[in-house]
């Protein structure tokens, strides 16, 4: 029997208006909701990152971040 799927964590998480749209895209064409398609990201993060392409990112968002909060 398949193991059940529950979403049994949940917390407060604040999101730019860009990333939420994408995570809503992300999950529409997966068929899933938001908080499934996050719970497949985070459980499958090793997979579906490129490690450099992601240090790469990391780096442009923190330059960027506090120009972004503002």
């Amino acid at each position: 029997m398949p193991k059940r799927f529950r979403l049994t964590r949940r917390f407060p998480a604040a999101m730019t208006e860009d990333g939420y749209r994408r995570l809503r895209r992300f999950a529409a064409e997966a068929g899933l909701d938001e908080g499934e398609a996050l719970s497949f990201l985070f459980e499958h993060f090793d997979s579906v990152t490129d490690h450099e392409a992601l240090q790469h990112r990391l780096r442009l968002f923190n330059s960027e971040l506090e120009a972004r909060k503002g």
